[in-house]
């Protein structure tokens, strides 16, 4: 298909595959690229070759080229035909939900990768099939891949589909094998610790109340430690599942991992004239840029996600192994 020059790369057809041709042949090429088996000034397979050879119409291979000139990985000379005009590189960025402190991990990310990597972001919502889906239409089409993992048993054979150093690994050390890289957060000691220096602020308070809610995805582990803490200061303390059962009272110090439970608890404040911070107190799991100017600002524990971002950003532009824990610290506002 290619003139003895470029017959390092060759593409081949998958014409029972359910990505489109045109998807296929863009895939082919920015992977190519990726690889480094198709450099900048390399020449492409002509229009007339890659029809020829699989059987494709002109305007699939149009399609195609054309998608490439845009994203600026291609351009074309008339009479010389298309060539490789930069060395640009995908990469899969598989987040749980989009959510204020994922928003800050994301434009860390994409903020510290250098112009010529492209960032596809897909989020699988804690549920197996789209991730499966996410992973398996993927494999083979990115330079590296940064996941986000989540308690599912079928989440580590799905993604042993990835070659291991193309794979990073981030926030939550779950089914990780010895090999993996990857950047977690502590969600068990490092809580704990962040509770120790708020236990004189907890004194204030005849009960703590943990907000749990059934519909979280948050790591159980974090219970555990909550636990700990409250039998090591001899604080009374309480776990509720339900958040509909959610109903303030004075005297008690709440802490939560469900912002939608920090707008309930702050309009019963005011539903119930109790001042956060004097009254009720409140601590808040995972920083948002908006946590410190809501009310006179919440109180958070919480990993440092534009650092988690970094270190993702800096796995994609090297070639080496990351196993790193990013700290977890307590911010202390007026909430509590």
């Amino acid at each position: 298909m290619l003139n003895e020059e470029q017959e390092k790369f060759v593409f081949v057809i998958n014409h029972d595959s359910d990505i489109p041709k045109y998807q296929q042949l863009v895939n082919g090429i920015n992977n190519a690229i990726a690889e480094n088996i198709l450099q900048k000034g390399d020449l492409l397979p002509s229009v007339n070759a890659i029809c020829k050879e699989n059987q494709l119409s002109r305007d699939t291979v149009f399609k195609a080229y054309t998608i490439l000139k845009d994203q600026n990985v291609i351009d074309s000379v008339p009479n010389k035909g298309y060539y490789v005009s930069g060395e640009t590189r995908k990469v899969l960025l598989v987040l749980d939900t989009f959510k204020a402190y994922k928003e800050v991990l994301y434009h860390s990310f994409v903020n510290n990768l250098p112009d010529n990597v492209i960032t596809d972001v897909q989020f699988h919502h804690y549920n197996i099939d789209v991730f499966k889906t996410i992973i398996n239409n993927s494999v083979g089409k990115y330079y590296k891949y940064v996941v986000m993992n989540f308690d599912h048993k079928e989440v580590s054979p799905t993604l042993s589909a990835i070659s291991n150093d193309k794979l990073l690994l981030i926030d939550w050390n779950i089914h990780v094998k010895k090999e993996n890289n990857y950047v977690f957060q502590d969600f068990g000691k490092a809580f704990y610790n962040s509770l120790k220096e708020a236990v004189d602020l907890f004194k204030k308070y005849k009960n703590i109340q943990f907000i749990y809610p059934d519909y979280t995805n948050h790591p159980k582990e974090t219970l555990e430690s909550f636990k700990k803490f409250c039998a090591d200061f001899h604080f009374k303390y309480e776990i509720i599942t339900d958040s509909k059962k959610f109903n303030i009272e004075k005297g008690i110090a709440y802490i939560s991992v469900s912002d939608r439970v920090l707008g309930d608890f702050l309009e019963q404040c005011k539903e119930k004239d109790l001042e956060p911070g004097t009254d009720v107190g409140f601590l808040s799991y995972n920083e948002t840029p908006m946590k410190k100017f809501i009310y006179k600002g919440i109180s958070v524990v919480s990993t440092d996600f534009k650092e988690m971002g970094t270190k993702a950003a800096a796995f994609i532009t090297t070639d080496e192994t990351v196993q790193e824990y990013i700290a977890t610290s307590l911010t202390i506002r007026e909430s509590l």
